[in-house]
């Protein structure tokens, strides 16, 4: 048993050397040099875009997640579909649908007061639970 526990002790010794050399953090050689009469402020200073505007006003820039692949182009309004315009509108808050008369709200505003109001519910009941 006690050689057991010395032959992982030594592995284990052995592995975290390993892992030293291994995983030692080393820089690329071009990096330690410095261009002359560069103090390296003026490298992080941001720099002026190189598109032109037409191609920004015609694709979305900076939405493309492949390797090989390009910035996807901007289509009209009438290619995208109907739901998409429908997620810029604001929703109502609990506080404003509590002040309606629920009979005549519409499903999906009855169906968001009803989930607001058990998540206010169960807030107020984790709060009192904590405070005792």
């Amino acid at each position: 048993m006690a050689m057991n526990h010395i032959r992982s002790l030594t592995s284990v010794k052995v592995a975290k050397e390993a892992v030293q050399y291994v995983g030692q953090r080393t820089f690329s050689a071009g990096a330690g040099k410095a261009k002359k009469g560069s103090k390296g402020a003026a490298s992080d200073a941001p720099k002026a875009s190189t598109l032109s505007k037409e191609v920004k006003s015609t694709t979305v820039v900076g939405a493309n997640i492949l390797k090989d692949g390009a910035d996807p182009k901007i289509l009209p309004d009438s290619e995208y579909p109907d739901w998409l315009w429908h997620l810029l509108h604001k929703r109502p808050a609990l506080s404003e649908l509590r002040r309606k008369n629920i009979e005549t709200l519409p499903y999906e505003d009855l169906k968001r007061f009803v989930k607001l109001d058990n998540r206010a519910r169960i807030k107020e009941n984790n709060s009192v639970k904590a405070k005792n």
